[in-house]
């Protein structure tokens, strides 16, 4: 049996492939995520081997980084990811960042059950409606499409979990209550944050995370 979590911001498209999933023998879906902190935080509890991700769950923590968080600090955890994007950046760049598997929101579920099971025999799988080129190969498979950002690479863990909830506006109360943090370990945070990245203020790190898509408004 292969726990599954499922990762998408709306509601009612996580009790639907909740529905579908735990229909299958081999699968179990064990808990739900709304966005990217959330997601992260629950795969770093453990347990999941197969996490269903949409890569937009605005506000918050770009798919794309999540995925890459994930990939390489939990290779383990095979990721499918589950978009309405059908632009080949995003695809090239979800499956550069670590993404197992990346079927479009508009296929059928047979499509998705199909990427869960090459996934459970540790397979990689593309949607049959997306075509790869072999440019686009070239991408995924080079550092060309990766987020090449040298003050972001160099934030700890916490320190990118932090980043997108100080853009959007959360105190510093509400940050530590999120991530099971002080108040005083997220102000650290925060300062280290902004010397590593040569920022001033909250207003240049939100242009900062616009920018170079670490976020999702």
């Amino acid at each position: 049996m292969y726990n599954v979590l499922i990762a998408d911001d709306h509601a009612v498209v996580r009790y639907g492939l909740s529905t579908l999933v735990n229909k299958q023998p081999e699968f179990n879906v064990v808990d739900e995520a709304a966005n990217g902190t959330e997601t992260y935080l629950r795969v770093e509890q453990g347990d999941i081997d197969i996490l269903i991700m949409d890569l937009s769950m605005p506000p918050g923590e770009s798919g794309l980084i999540t995925t890459k968080r994930i990939h390489d600090n939990f290779a383990n955890v095979r990721i499918l990811i589950l978009s309405m994007h059908e632009e080949q950046e995003y695809i090239n760049q979800a499956l550069h960042n670590g993404a197992m598997s990346y079927v479009l929101k508009s296929s059928s579920d047979d499509e998705l059950l199909k990427a869960l099971r090459q996934l459970m025999n540790g397979q990689e799988y593309v949607d049959k409606n997306i075509k790869l080129t072999t440019d686009d190969l070239a991408k995924i498979n080079t550092d060309g499409t990766a987020v090449n950002l040298d003050g972001y690479a160099g934030l700890s863990k916490r320190e990118s979990e932090v980043l997108p909830l100080i853009t959007l506006g959360y105190s510093n109360k509400e940050i530590a209550a999120e991530l099971f943090i002080s108040t005083k370990t997220v102000e650290a945070h925060k300062a280290n944050i902004m010397q590593k990245l040569h920022l001033k203020n909250r207003a240049e790190l939100i242009r900062y995370a616009i920018h170079n898509k670490l976020i999702d408004l």
